[in-house]
């Protein structure tokens, strides 16, 4: 799951991992049951018969595996996601499934690609001379489109990093030559309507260069409640790619060690900054040695991995349903740490190839046909998701669903996203949910979120399976297989399961997405 904002709840913290794509609708939203149920008999009896089709320890064997040392990640475009994505083509042809990429169970596409390399260094130089080298993943995170460069300079602190005809945190200081300290957010409010742009990392790093900086330093809010510790993100933003700029996200008290000596804390900053809506920039009496390589790409290959299963019956197997879950992570840096993205979104892939299994496992005489899919480059906007719904191997029209697993392995109960857009959809996974496990809440949202996103953009009704408190460990090095809740995790691919079967009976007719 991207990088989301602070300010959306739902998605917790990246503070918000960013949903620069989606919020958490709070508010509770009953629905009608619009759908014809199967006797509950049946459906709590054929339930049961899910245990063991759906299997905790190949679930968990899976996670482990793509959460090892050896994936190193899964950053799309590395080897260790390639050899990711055949681990998954292999389980899929296990599974007895077709391949249904351009190539063998391969959809190839072309993003943009960029690995920290090892030899890094970050330190904090005070005016005495005294140097302490900071531990990366614990104290400094690259991000994950920093330039290279090796510089030894004085730091300026720019509040919210923004220079515009109304507000400009470079008025006043002068960062020529030196590295720029800024909020990584924009702020929570606003200025006589005017707005902010999206201030993505590279657009905040192209404003420092353009003003003299040599490198950025992004901080979180210190006066949130719970502010975000430094994460590992590919999330960059539109144009050029600035080669020769490091971008680090730093913690906070190695912010306030820069600012020793100013009278400041960065509390402080904030605090003054938010309560005026002025800005307040300063100089401080601190250098920072930052030392790092990095391997950039404009265009590497990576790939979805696409296969089906076909439909049992002879008009029903030209409707089609897709499941999938992003494959990649955010990768490693510097030889040093990696993300083994467990949770997110290593349970997600692993709950779909299990599924795969499932459906091939207990001989499911499916009507319609289903299309599994483990989606690339989610992390660093949606690429392989919106690729596949741009390049869909069957007509649009023949697609009756689409749902999404991401982030299910750790949390408490059971979300599932995007029903107020198909509440039809929503309802059958609720009423399935209702006769056995109950563990799924009642609040929804709309318009899509992560891959289902590209797909209601499509008009294709779309829902998200995820965990209700999903995302503690989120971009985090303690995002391990050993975290998961596997009683949870075992259910919600149950739940899945089910809702993709029920669907494939052919009982649910394509509803209108509402927007």
């Amino acid at each position: 799951m991207y990088e989301r904002k602070p300010i959306s709840k739902h998605f917790l913290s990246d503070s918000a991992r960013v949903s620069y794509f989606r919020k958490e609708k709070k508010r509770k939203s009953p629905m009608k049951k619009m759908y014809l149920l199967l006797p509950v008999l049946f459906v709590q009896s054929f339930f049961a018969q899910t245990i063991p089709l759906i299997k905790e320890e190949r679930l968990m064997k899976c996670v482990e595996f793509l959460a090892s040392p050896a994936m190193q990640g899964r950053l799309a475009g590395s080897k260790e996601y390639n050899n990711a994505a055949k681990y998954g083509a292999n389980e899929f042809q296990k599974a007895k499934l077709k391949p249904f990429g351009d190539e063998n169970y391969f959809q190839y596409l072309n993003i943009e690609y960029n690995q920290i390399l090892p030899g890094e260094e970050f330190s904090v130089i005070r005016a005495d001379g005294l140097k302490r080298k900071c531990e990366l993943g614990k104290d400094y995170i690259y991000r994950g489109f920093s330039g290279s460069g090796n510089i030894s300079a004085p730091v300026g602190f720019c509040g919210y990093g923004i220079s515009d005809s109304l507000y400009d945190d470079y008025k006043s200081v002068d960062v020529n030559g030196k590295v720029a300290m800024v909020f990584k957010y924009q702020p929570k409010w606003n200025l006589q309507n005017h707005g902010w742009q999206n201030g993505n990392p590279r657009e905040k790093a192209r404003v420092a260069f353009q003003h003299g900086a040599v490198g950025i330093l992004f901080v979180s809010f210190p006066n949130d409640e719970k502010p975000q510790l430094p994460i590992g993100s590919v999330i960059s933003g539109s144009g050029e790619q600035n080669i020769n700029f490091p971008e680090l996200h730093i913690d906070i008290p190695i912010a306030d060690e820069i600012l020793n000596g100013t009278g400041f804390t960065l509390k402080n900053l904030q605090t003054k900054i938010d309560s005026t809506k002025n800005p307040f920039s300063i100089s401080t009496k601190n250098k920072v040695k930052i030392k790092v390589e990095t391997d950039y790409a404009k265009e590497k290959q990576t790939m979805n991995v696409v296969a089906l299963l076909e439909g049992k019956d002879e008009k029903l197997k030209n409707e089609y349903i897709i499941i999938g879950a992003h494959l990649d992570h955010v990768g490693g840096q510097g030889g040093k740490v990696y993300f083994p993205g467990a949770n997110d979104n290593a349970s997600g892939s692993a709950a779909v190839m299990e599924i795969a299994h499932a459906f091939t496992d207990g001989k499911i005489e499916n009507k319609r046909s289903i299309i599994f899919v483990l989606f690339t480059c989610e992390e660093q906007g949606l690429y392989g998701a919106k690729y596949l719904a741009n390049h869909l191997p069957v007509k649009q029209e023949q697609v009756v669903a689409m749902m999404n697993m991401d982030c299910v392995g750790y949390g408490d109960s059971i979300q599932i996203g995007n029903g107020k857009s198909a509440p039809q959809l929503w309802q059958i996974a609720r009423q399935i949910d209702a006769n056995n496990d109950k563990m799924m809440i009642e609040t929804t949202w709309n318009g899509g979120g992560a891959d289902a996103g590209p797909f209601h953009d499509k008009g294709i009704p779309s829902i998200y399976f995820v965990t209700k408190n999903s995302y503690e460990h989120l971009h985090q090095l303690t995002d391990k297989s050993e975290t998961l809740n596997k009683s949870l995790y075992q259910q919600i691919t149950k739940l899945a399961f089910l809702t993709v079967k029920e669907i494939a009976e052919g009982k649910y007719q394509r509803e209108p997405v509402l927007k």
